[in-house]
């Protein structure tokens, strides 16, 4: 039996640096929490952290072999994520000027409502070919088969419950009302700039190869 503990703080290490590397997820979290405030930025943040539960889930149940040694299968999930992430990319330069008055922080009326920003968030991690590869990776390389499955799928809810939080952190820093009363001075500027940063990283996704 290999020791949990140890194992258990590799994966960990691990993930917090993947996830609190700059990427698409945290693009769009900062997105939704400077445009729409920090309720939306919190719900696109348990989006993003559920979506780790899918690809921890087909790691488990050894589909993950499928997109990391089929070029086709693959190329399917990487296509997918870019276009999705373009879209995205092409909503923010479509932005136009905010009225500061009408974009209060944590207002119910304004922005996606809660499952929109969630599926967001959920679409914007699940798609992207990079993160479904770490976590395959993560799992072959840091994870003892011996493990039991039960102790994996533990792995999977902490990294889920760590991303969550990660994000809410960072939602909630960037709607402090002196931040986001800067960023409506200039927000339709921010948010195409966001979306240059998008297209960036869906040309990045469409380029992306198994090796």
């Amino acid at each position: 039996m290999p020791d949990l503990w140890l194992e258990f703080s590799k994966v960990a290490l691990a993930h917090l640096l993947a996830v609190a590397s700059p990427g698409p997820d945290f693009a769009i979290v900062l997105r939704q929490s400077l445009a729409h405030g920090r309720r939306a930025g919190i719900w696109t943040s348990a989006g993003v952290g559920t979506a780790i539960l899918l690809h921890v889930t087909y790691s488990l149940l050894g589909l993950g072999w499928l997109i990391r040694s089929s070029e086709g299968a693959f190329s399917v999930l990487k296509y997918a994520g870019a276009a999705y992430i373009a879209w995205l990319g092409l909503q923010s330069l479509r932005s136009k000027p905010r009225v500061a008055g009408d974009a209060a922080a944590g207002s119910p009326a304004e922005g996606p409502t809660r499952g929109s920003a969630f599926a967001t968030g959920f679409l914007t991690n699940a798609l992207n070919p990079k993160v479904a590869l770490f976590f395959i990776s993560l799992f072959v390389m840091l994870v003892d088969p011996r493990t039991p499955k039960l102790v994996q799928a533990g792995y999977g809810v902490w990294m889920s419950l760590a991303t969550i939080g990660w994000f809410c952190l960072v939602s909630v820093t960037f709607t402090q009302e002196d931040v986001r009363r800067k960023f409506l001075r200039h927000g339709h500027w921010i948010d195409r700039v966001m979306g240059v940063v998008f297209l960036a990283f869906a040309a990045s996704l469409a380029f992306a190869s198994l090796g």
